[in-house]
C-alpha cells in the first residue's frame, strides 16, 4: 500500500526515476480498486460514473509514475507516446516497464534501489 500513497503523495512529479517494484505495486492497486468501482457502479446502476472519476482523478500521478519508470531505464518520458503506434506500441511500453532499471545513475538521478536499501 505504501508503493500506492508514495506515488500519489509525488502527485505531478515527473523528475526523477521509479523503480519496478513502485510502479508495478501502484498498477496492481489501480487495477484493483477499478474492478472494485466498477462492480459498485454496476450495482448502484451509474457504470461507469465511479470508475470514470477514478481514473480521472489518478491519471496524472498514473503518467507521473510511467515517466519516472522510463527515466530508470535511461529513456526521456517522451517514449510513453509509443503506447499509441498502433498494435505495438502497448506492448512496448509494456516491455519498457517490465525491464530493469539501470544500475548506475544516470541523467534522471541516482539509483532508486541503491536509496532504498
Amino acid at each position: 500500500m505504501n508503493h500506492y500513497t508514495d506515488v500519489l503523495k509525488k502527485y505531478a512529479v515527473f523528475s526523477g526515476r521509479a523503480r519496478r517494484q513502485e510502479y508495478w505495486m501502484f498498477t496492481l492497486f489501480q487495477v484493483a480498486i477499478a474492478i472494485v468501482l466498477m462492480i459498485l457502479d454496476s450495482v448502484l446502476g451509474t457504470y461507469p460514473l465511479l470508475v470514470g472519476l477514478y481514473f480521472l482523478g489518478t491519471f496524472v500521478p498514473s503518467l507521473a509514475v510511467t515517466v519516472r519508470r522510463l527515466h530508470d531505464l535511461g529513456k526521456s518520458g517522451a517514449w510513453y507516446f509509443i503506447a499509441f503506434v498502433p498494435f505495438i506500441g502497448g506492448i512496448w511500453l509494456l516491455v519498457l516497464t517490465a525491464t530493469a532499471g539501470q544500475q548506475q545513475p544516470n541523467q534522471y538521478g541516482p539509483d532508486p534501489k541503491v536509496l532504498a536499501a
